[in-house]
């Protein structure tokens, strides 16, 4: 179906975009065959997403190849006689399909809009924005909104905040801007930084970007309170009344999800205003919405109000049997309206262009002709100036040729003296080209002494090096010496300690066998000093007939 490809081309667009890779305007037919498959499938469509292999001969494809292929294998098997109902159900499922894909380029942490806005956005973006390719390179598509639409949706955000739009003149430039902005942008300009100090900003915002959503998006025409007369009791009750171009909702109040009711509207409804019989001013300002034998009969408390509801009704009626929305229409004559200013712009332009060469040729004529007049006085008086220079050149050729006579000579002159002093160069150059042969011969014995020089230097360094190594074995052989004396010490030290123990312990001994034994020497005397000296250790002195030895060391 032409209509609903066209009104889903550019959230189909955003959603291709997000899935290149590389940014080079082509997507891989694996990635579109996900996107056709889900929107195939909202569609009642299953499998076409398999036709993708098999349409071009490439992996990849540009939107232009893509646009195509949606066209005749997804779209062409939806139905032209869908009502607007079903048309814009439609048209919500993709634009949802599509945002899930592309919506990462776009959610931040945004404090001035919830998510849910930035999708009404988004949406409303879509609505009135126009896809376009780029003139150096084909293949690119973007999806751009006109400055003006920009300014209405500005404008319509500030005055539902209570704000005035063109207060300090800072949108002014988009009246006559021809640079078009895309979503980013748009979403970048309407973060209002200069108005955030408003109380609740972020929550009114947001609810006027939800009601200019109901108005674009969801083709709200009017919405507000009327009295509806019922049937079973004939008395008037307020609800909460939505005006659509396929049909009239009630509520019984605003914030309301549950639908009192709908009357589906098409081209047999007739609205017409109804009269007291009595003649008497009655309380509710009634009109009537009549459809073959079925009347509904409503109200309002003010006459203004209901011309304005039956107003508004008559044009939803008209646009009930529509292919395209009320705010859709009025979009598209908006764009006709800039294509036809445009083309006007453009044919004065041109009309301009032309005037203004006629009157450069014009003057370029005058220009030439008067240019040739001058050409023609100055070509006389040059022929005058030429006679008078010939005659003065002649004069000045006769000077020539004696002054060239006179450097004749000079320049014979000037040879023979050149050979002279070629002939003295010479000489110095001989004499130079000995001093050099000299200079060489001194610089090759220098190079020779240097050569020896070197060589003496490199061996007192080697010998050098010998004799530290020497110096470094020496010291590790007197440090090994001095630790072998510090062992010996230690040792030696033990040994004087161990005697001194011995020998005190021997003196002990003594005392005790003295203690012990008579005074005078037996034979068993001796037997009893020996077993005594049996029970003594072994590496301690041993006494013998009284006496004492003592190992000493040295």
């Amino acid at each position: 179906m032409a209509t609903l490809l066209k009104n889903v081309t550019n959230s189909i667009c955003h959603a291709f975009n997000a899935l290149q890779q590389n940014r080079d305007c082509f997507v891989s037919k694996s990635k579109l065959k996900v996107l056709t498959a889900n929107i195939a499938t909202l569609l009642d469509l299953y499998g076409v997403e398999r036709g993708l292999d098999h349409f071009r001969s490439t992996a990849t494809l540009n939107f232009e190849h893509y646009r195509y292929y949606l066209a005749q294998e997804v779209f062409a098997s939806v139905s032209n006689d869908l009502p607007l109902a079903a048309l814009r159900n439609y048209e919500t499922k993709i634009d949802e399909v599509c945002w899930l894909v592309c919506r990462m380029n776009f959610l931040t942490n945004d404090e001035y809009y919830t998510e849910e806005a930035i999708y009404q956005l988004f949406r409303i973006f879509c609505l009135v924005a126009d896809l376009s390719s780029d003139p150096n390179d084909p293949d690119v598509f973007t999806v751009k909104i006109h400055p003006l639409e920009a300014l209405i949706i500005i404008k319509h955000l500030l005055n539902s905040l209570g704000l005035n739009y063109d207060g300090d003149g800072k949108y002014d430039y988009l009246r006559t801007s021809d640079e078009s902005l895309e979503f980013g942008e748009l979403l970048e300009m309407l973060r209002f930084k200069n108005y955030d100090k408003v109380n609740d900003y972020r929550e009114s915002i947001c609810e006027a970007v939800g009601d200019m959503y109901q108005t674009l998006i969801e083709d709200v025409i009017k919405k507000g309170y009327l009295f509806r007369r019922g049937y079973v009791l004939p008395t008037f009750r307020e609800y909460f009344f939505v005006l659509q171009p396929c049909e009239l909702s009630y509520y019984k109040h605003p914030t309301d999800r549950d639908v009192c009711g709908t009357i589906v509207l098409d081209s047999k409804f007739m609205v017409k205003p109804s009269h007291s019989n009595s003649g008497k001013q009655e309380k509710v300002q009634r009109f009537t919405l009549v459809s073959g034998d079925r009347t509904y009969e409503l109200g309002t408390l003010d006459h203004k109000t209901r011309l304005q509801w039956i107003a508004a009704l008559q044009l939803a009626i008209t646009y009930s049997t529509g292919r395209e929305g009320f705010q859709r229409d009025t979009v598209n004559r908006r764009k006709q309206q800039r294509e036809t200013e445009q083309r006007r712009r453009r044919e004065e332009e041109q009309l301009r262009s032309q005037h203004l060469k006629k009157l450069e040729e014009t003057h370029v004529q005058l220009e030439q002709e008067k240019l040739a007049r001058l050409a023609a006085e100055s070509q006389a008086r040059q022929y005058e100036a030429v006679a008078r220079e010939d005659s003065r050149r002649v004069a000045e050729l006769e000077d020539v040729k004696l002054c060239l006579e006179k450097m004749l000579e000079d320049e014979i002159q000037a040879k023979r003296d050149e050979e002279i002093v070629r002939a003295l160069q010479a000489r110095v150059l001989a004499e130079e080209w000995e001093k050099r042969e000299e200079l060489e011969q001194l610089q090759a014995e220098q190079k020779s002494l240097l050569e020896q020089e070197r060589q003496k230097r490199i061996e007192f360094e080697y010998r050098q090096q010998e004799n530290e190594e020497k110096l470094l074995e020496a010291e590790s052989m007197l440090r090994q010496l001095e630790e072998e004396r510090k062992r010996l010490d230690r040792e030696l030290k033990l040994a004087r300690q161990k005697i001194q123990l011995s020998e005190d312990n021997k003196g002990i001994v003594e005392a005790k066998l003295q203690a012990m034994s008579p005074t005078y020497r037996t034979s068993a005397g001796e037997f009893m000093i020996r077993r005594t000296q049996s029970f003594v250790a072994a590496d301690r002195p041993v006494l013998v007939a009284g006496t004492r030895s003592s190992h000493r060391f040295s």
